[in-house]
């Protein structure tokens, strides 16, 4: 039976007014009203945190909207001109409590955590245009500020080493150069290729428009900040990661340059890392050709630059392919392994992943060999900042290895003869057994030279680890190291007698 307009109309208005009333009520339901406390609101996003995070300036933040802050290096200026520090990160729980007994007792939704790509268009918005558009030259700048190698320093004793002042070392891979030549093709901004384009030749079956499209890449990423932002994305690398693996060598050389290419800018490194291009990169290093090898090698220690990446990079296996390319016969492929592995070296996992590779023996070998002295001690300086690393080089010779480059004082700079003394000042946190063999080398009497005749920086070096080495502990002072040192030859002879009994006897 179908009910017209206006026969519902017609029994609405002759019921009762309290039926009128219900049905009125039920129609315009009254709204609660409150007000969301203003400590519950992201001061970026400017919705209700889910993962609230506290940073070292004392605000609190979503925590997508500090990572997005961080992968696009922006620090924002906050109400009352205070500036954000996001060098730590920890979690406020109390707040997101406090947060979450709000929402249950007013009866809604609990917040959603924004995804880091909304986060990250978010904070996109908020960085002032010149910061968006900048020059050539403030590009450079800005890298060289951001992403240069710095070297170890000597703390207080008790308290381990430190960082200190940028190394005069390159701050982009050897392979890179914006002069490079890869193709004489001019591409001027009226033929910038759209994305869609790019990719579709990428993928192309035939191999000449591969090459074409990746020669135009390269090209095109080589020197403009903003093109290597907006061509790296999830498809182009993906496009990307598969010619990385191709056979023909243009194709391979010309893939690896463009993601060098890519890598130069700080909010890709991460992206790139998470792509998964990074196990295609280490068997271009393990057996492709020489000139991608140089590339590989490059965009690795360009990618170890920032410090999210630089687990991840251990976990899936970097370490071993760029400590065997320090034995590389080309020179941009030791350069910047050596510096991709100083950089990886600065996280704690990496240190031990290394040192159950034997990279003791090689570094130590390379620096007695005087090859690459410089960047291979600043890799042992790092090394030398762990108790596991310590222990390791103490067994390798360590102390003999510097004490011996000390005295005959070969150093192709004052920074080297800086770094070899920070990390023989990281040894002198082995204890007794660092005095022992120091004493044995001849450590006092180098250091005492190196006192009076080094750099400002290298005097200061060496009188803490003459400090170190002249402190009395209560259980040293009844040791006598000559017979100390006699007494243990005399007991691995001891050893060496009883195991030849042992054998003849069995």
């Amino acid at each position: 039976m179908k009910i017209n307009n206006k026969q519902l109309f017609k029994e609405f208005s002759m019921g009762s007014g309290k039926q009128r009333w219900k049905i009125s009520f039920h129609k315009s339901p009254k709204k609660p009203q409150f007000s969301i406390p203003t400590e519950f609101l992201c001061p970026l996003s400017k919705t209700i945190m889910a993962d609230p995070v506290i940073v070292s300036s004392g605000h609190t933040f979503e925590r997508n909207c500090v990572q997005a802050c961080v992968t696009l290096s922006f620090n924002p200026t906050l109400h009352g001109g205070a500036a954000a520090d996001f060098s730590t990160v920890i979690p406020n729980l109390a707040l997101k409590s406090t947060i979450l007994n709000w929402c249950r007792h007013h009866l809604i939704d609990p917040p959603k955590p924004i995804d880091f790509y909304s986060a990250e268009n978010i904070i996109r918005k908020l960085i002032p245009p010149s910061e968006l558009t900048r020059t050539p030259s403030e590009i450079s700048v800005a890298t060289s500020s951001e992403e240069s190698v710095a070297t170890p320093r000597i703390g207080r004793p008790g308290n381990g080493p430190g960082l200190a002042s940028p190394l005069p070392f390159t701050n982009q891979p050897s392979c890179y150069s914006s002069s490079s030549s890869c193709s004489d093709i001019e591409i001027s901004g009226s033929n910038f290729m759209e994305e869609e384009e790019l990719i579709g030749r990428l993928k192309s079956s035939q191999l000449h428009e591969q090459e074409e499209a990746l020669v135009s890449l390269r090209k095109l990423t080589r020197t403009r900040e903003e093109t290597r932002t907006r061509l790296c994305t999830p498809r182009l690398l993906s496009a990307l990661k598969s010619l990385i693996s191709s056979r023909y060598s243009t194709l391979q050389v010309n893939a690896v340059a463009s993601l060098v290419n890519l890598s130069l800018e700080k909010q890709n490194k991460v992206k790139i890392v998470r792509s998964g291009i990074v196990p295609p990169l280490i068997d271009v290093i393990r057996s492709g050709f020489s000139e991608s090898q140089d590339h590989a090698a490059g965009a690795l220690f360009s990618l170890s630059l920032d410090d999210q990446n630089k687990t991840a990079l251990g976990v899936l296996g970097a370490l071993p392919p760029l400590l065997h390319a320090l034995r590389s016969n080309s020179e941009r492929t030791r350069n910047d392994s050596a510096l991709g592995l100083y950089h990886l070296s600065l996280v704690q996992s990496n240190r031990v992943k290394l040192i159950k590779l034997g990279a003791v023996q090689t570094l130590l070998g390379m620096v007695k060999a005087g090859h690459m002295s410089g960047r291979v001690i600043l890799i042992l300086c790092n090394l030398a900042a762990s108790v596991e690393g310590r222990a390791a080089m103490l067994d390798g010779g360590a102390v003999e290895c510097l004490v011996g480059l000390l005295s005959r004082n070969e150093f192709d700079s004052v920074a080297t003869q800086e770094s070899c003394l920070v990390a023989f000042y990281g040894l002198s946190y082995g204890g007794l057994r660092f005095k022992g063999l120091a004493k044995e080398a001849g450590a006092e009497e180098v250091l005492m030279k190196v006192e009076e005749t080094g750099s400002e920086r290298g005097k200061e070096k060496a009188r803490r680890i003459l400090e170190v080495l002249r402190e009395k502990d209560e259980e040293e002072e009844e040791i006598d190291w000559e017979e100390l040192l006699n007494s243990e030859d005399d007991l691995s002879r001891t050893h060496s007698r009883v195991g030849g009994r042992s054998g003849s006897n069995s």
